[in-house]
């Protein structure tokens, strides 16, 4: 993968019909995935050495962000997706690399406003289901 601009960095939430739309203005993001491991090390490992479960370890995704909201309607819908609780589809879209797609809980929404500034926000996801992963 060569070098990408960030602000391609997409993320984008299923407004109810199936559709995805794009949420807010975006301006820093962070998709981080992880794996637990499971050690299975006993007395008899060789060399002592630390051994692995392959496969048996819980895998999460977690998304942060900051930006601008680009329209009422993304704002509300976020809005509403925290206050209610709601899991829904969200889509990442990582430039040269591919779509990652699943469900997601809001898990954090902060405003922010300085006097001579815009109001700006942050956003914290958890992945809360399977996750789909389609090459681009």
């Amino acid at each position: 993968m060569t070098a990408q601009r960030g602000r391609d960095l997409l993320l984008k939430i299923d407004d109810g019909s199936g559709a995805f739309v794009t949420v807010a203005g975006l301006r820093t993001q962070r998709l981080a995935l992880n794996a637990d491991t499971v050690d299975i090390t006993s007395a008899e490992s060789t060399g002592r050495w630390r051994e692995l479960l392959a496969g048996a370890g819980m895998r999460r995704a977690s998304i942060a962000g900051s930006g601008v909201f680009k329209d009422q309607s993304s704002d509300e819908l976020v809005r509403r997706t925290f206050f209610d609780g709601t899991i829904l589809n969200w889509q990442i879209i990582v430039p040269a690399f591919g779509v990652i797609q699943g469900p997601f809980q809001v898990s954090a929404l902060d405003y922010r406003g300085e006097h001579t500034s815009e109001v700006t926000f942050e956003l914290a996801l958890e992945s809360a289901g399977v996750l789909t992963f389609t090459a681009i």
